[in-house]
């Protein structure tokens, strides 16, 4: 599936969470393209059994068009929260997400949710992230450090 396509189906997913549908102007607005881009893109997702597309009326996504939307927004969200661990800034961290969401191999996604949920389920700054904090902040391993 196309970076492109899952755009349009995070996009339609997060206008629709309110009323369950959405619009081709609402679309337009927030993926910054014009309306006939969207309405092509609608026909075709249309065709594809992604969403349901009312010319002028409404959008709304299929079963299928939802679980590829709820995927695409956990793999943003997983990334969000692994990078700002790293020390990266939200705004940062959630535009390198958008990019790098679509290229990731399933494995790592997998891992990537591991190792967030690790960190979260863990105390409290635990020792080994306040020594890489630390390291960012100085450049030293703190193992190194100590040793002189």
């Amino acid at each position: 599936m196309s970076r492109r396509t899952e755009d349009y189906l995070e996009a339609i997913y997060q206008l629709s969470m309110e009323k369950g549908y959405t619009r081709v102007k609402e679309i337009a607005s927030k993926l910054n393209v014009k309306p006939a881009s969207v309405s092509e893109m609608l026909a075709k997702l249309s065709k594809e059994g992604y969403l349901i597309y009312e010319k002028r009326l409404f959008v709304t996504l299929t079963e299928e068009g939802r679980r590829v939307a709820e995927s695409v927004r956990e793999r943003r969200e997983v990334l969000v929260k692994f990078f700002v661990t790293l020390g990266v800034s939200k705004s940062v961290a959630e535009e390198d997400a958008c990019i790098i969401e679509h290229v990731l191999h399933p494995e790592t996604v997998t891992q990537l949710k591991n190792f967030v949920r690790f960190v979260e389920e863990s105390p409290i700054y635990p020792k080994w992230l306040n020594h890489f904090k630390r390291f960012c902040q100085s450049g030293v391993h703190p193992c190194k450090a100590s040793a002189r």
